[in-house]
């Protein structure tokens, strides 16, 4: 995994909930890339079609509160997100996110400065965030080791197939 990751972003608001991200009609879909044309469908029905691969995500407070279903960083994975930014994260989201390998940064006051459509450069290990455009920068929360090992095997079923081959 990289440890800075650029992409450009869009902007949602605060609370934005699990079933704005993919709601619950969607369930029976199994199809990666058509779960993926319905991510944040409940904040706009053209935010999937437009979404740029590999963009990140940058969103206010509680975002992925509601339900704990992990479809929601599935359809964000499959909507093609490397990161999803939040001023805060609704700790089951949050967790899911890693347990899938969804890059989730904490950034708090991120939604109030950038800007839809700007490039946006994490540094993982720095806890830095830097708006391309303007070169400002923003300190964010740095992952835990544990999650940093996580997302580096690409989730926690990888991590886990490689430990038991291992073993």
């Amino acid at each position: 995994m990289k440890t800075k990751i650029t992409g450009r972003i869009i902007v949602v608001g605060d609370n934005v909930d699990t079933d704005q991200i993919y709601p619950g009609r969607f369930l029976a879909i199994t199809d990666p890339k058509e779960i993926g044309s319905h991510c944040l469908c409940g904040v706009d029905e053209g935010i999937a079609a437009a979404f740029p691969q590999g963009g990140i995500v940058v969103a206010g407070r509680n975002f992925g509160c509601g339900s704990s279903r992990e479809h929601a960083p599935i359809a964000l994975i499959n909507m093609g997100a490397s990161a999803i930014l939040a001023d805060s994260f609704a700790r089951i989201f949050f967790r899911n996110a890693v347990n899938l390998g969804l890059v989730p940064v904490i950034c708090k006051g991120v939604s109030k400065v950038a800007k839809p459509g700007q490039t946006l450069t994490i540094d993982l290990d720095a806890g830095v965030v830097t708006i391309e455009d303007t070169g400002e920068t923003l300190p964010c929360e740095r992952l835990g080791e544990q999650a940093m090992k996580i997302l580096e095997a690409g989730g926690i079923k990888a991590m886990m197939r490689t430990r038991f081959a291992k073993s």
